[in-house]
């Protein structure tokens, strides 16, 4: 089915009212796209999504998308899914569901449509990798029965049927793989490195680094993630991915607490726990695919981005 893509579209954002769902929909509004935002508010918040609510091409439905959603869209944006290991280790049976059933629906949908569809995927599949940094041929280490099994198998099983469908059913499929991401709307309680450091800096509390604080992660700031997303999205048919969306930027764990701890002015301590069961040592994208396939790479310095974070958290603690 051929589309001008360069036309007013009908949108569908599955976890739309989630930390990137909702900051998504601003950009596709922006676009000036019709945009269904259908969420079950298990993790998202209609705070983020409020300033949204009146838009006259917005729309809103509550719905799991472990159930099938009957609508007519033009495209797919496919991000529900707890992303966060206090959130999807809550209820870790319905975070595999939400992986598989929802790809199974969202595809489904898609396929009926001749839609296309994105399916945010997560540098979790690569699991404590071997290979570093991670490219997108690499095919992970991943723990298949671990307490981030649900996350992390599951997002590989989303992966999985969606290529399927590609290859058995001529989807047109978009597969970003999203490493640390953080900014604004990030929940304050998620349990993610940057929203824990920011808000127990900003409460003058000791900062809790999980083991010896020498992993490593990269960060990459939400405007940027949403910028690949859409050129990804934006990319000819055949731009399957997966393809690496993040920071290349990498920083250790105790780097970065030591960044947060200056940047606020707090006078937090530094205090170690045992590191959770299957927590990766390093994680790094390489993006090679990302610049020379879609002309992406992230142009926001972590110290610029956790500046606005922490702008953020202290107008949501009010402090």
């Amino acid at each position: 089915m051929s589309r001008n893509y360069g036309s007013r579209k009908r949108v569908l954002v599955t976890g739309g009212a989630g930390f990137l769902g909702s900051h998504l929909i601003d950009r596709l509004l922006e676009q000036g796209h019709d945009v269904i935002c259908a969420d079950n508010y298990f993790t998202g918040s209609r705070d983020n999504i409020a300033h949204v609510w009146g838009h006259e091409r917005f729309e809103f439905i509550r719905h799991d998308v472990t159930f099938p959603l009957y609508i007519e869209v033009d495209e797919i944006y496919n991000l529900a899914c707890p992303a966060s290991p206090v959130h999807y280790q809550h209820d870790p049976v319905a975070t595999t569901k939400t992986s598989v059933h929802g790809a199974i629906n969202m595809l489904g949908l898609a396929k009926r449509l001749g839609a296309r569809i994105f399916q945010a995927s997560t540098s979790e599949v690569y699991g404590d990798p071997s290979m570093h940094p991670q490219r997108e041929e690499y095919w992970g280490n991943v723990n298949p029965i671990g307490p981030r099994s649900c996350y992390d198998e599951g997002k590989r099983c989303a992966e999985t049927l969606f290529f399927d469908y590609h290859r058995q059913h001529g989807l047109e499929i978009k597969v970003a793989r999203i490493f640390n991401t953080y900014g604004p709307r990030m929940h304050p309680s998620d349990g993610r490195v940057v929203s824990n450091f920011i808000v127990q800096a900003l409460k003058g509390e000791p900062i809790t680094i999980y083991g010896d604080g020498e992993q490593t992660r990269s960060f990459c700031y939400v405007d940027d993630l949403l910028r690949g997303f859409i050129a990804l999205m934006e990319s000819p048919a055949d731009v399957t991915g997966p393809i690496n969306i993040g920071n290349p930027g990498e920083f250790t764990i105790r780097e970065l607490a030591e960044k947060v701890i200056a940047m606020t002015g707090a006078k937090s301590e530094l205090v170690q726990l045992p590191l959770p069961a299957d927590d990766p040592r390093q994680r790094k994208p390489d993006i090679t695919k990302a610049r020379e396939q879609l002309g992406w790479e992230p142009s926001i310095a972590l110290e610029e981005g956790l500046g606005k974070t922490i702008d953020y958290f202290r107008t949501k603690l009010e402090l």
